[in-house]
């Protein structure tokens, strides 16, 4: 099964590795990271995104690290939403969390539009940081968390 992921992926925090390990599992024939391009990834957010670059070395880092199968993985510049999983006829997958799982009804109907088979969703639950609350590159960003999730502590700044 060829599997693709897809996300801005910075900075980089376990509820990642959670889709990426997933992928991995799953992908005996491929891994696609669809990584968002700096316009893409800079357009829907209000807080600072490390480049393209940085994040496609921090990501091939962290799929080195966790791939125990020795996957075929390849990171692809991702330019809008569906992009990639909508027209990739070798696609058999998509790992999604479930902020994102309800994308996978739009995908499928774009790629029936294309005459492409549907493709399978694999929804990785949201990993949660100490305090409950899923863990996030925007919390991390803030601050309030670190990237396995521990909270930040505060009283450390006074």
């Amino acid at each position: 099964m060829r599997v693709a992921v897809a996300g801005t992926f910075g900075p980089i925090h376990d509820g990642h590795r959670a889709l990426f390990r997933k992928a991995l599992e799953r992908g005996d024939e491929g891994v696609l990271v669809a990584l968002t391009s700096d316009e893409f990834a800079c357009g829907k957010r209000e807080r600072a995104v490390p480049d393209f670059a940085d994040r496609r070395e921090r990501v091939r880092t962290e799929i080195d690290r966790l791939d125990e199968w020795g996957r075929d993985v390849e990171i692809r510049e991702l330019h809008d939403e569906h992009g990639i999983a909508s027209s990739d006829p070798s696609l058999d997958a998509l790992v999604v969390s479930p902020e994102t799982a309800h994308e996978l009804a739009d995908i499928n109907d774009e790629r029936a539009d294309r005459g492409l088979d549907a493709i399978e969703g694999f929804v990785v639950p949201f990993v949660r940081a100490a305090d409950g609350e899923r863990i996030s590159s925007t919390r991390l960003v803030r601050g309030e968390v670190d990237e396995h999730g521990a909270l930040v502590d505060d009283a450390d700044d006074a």
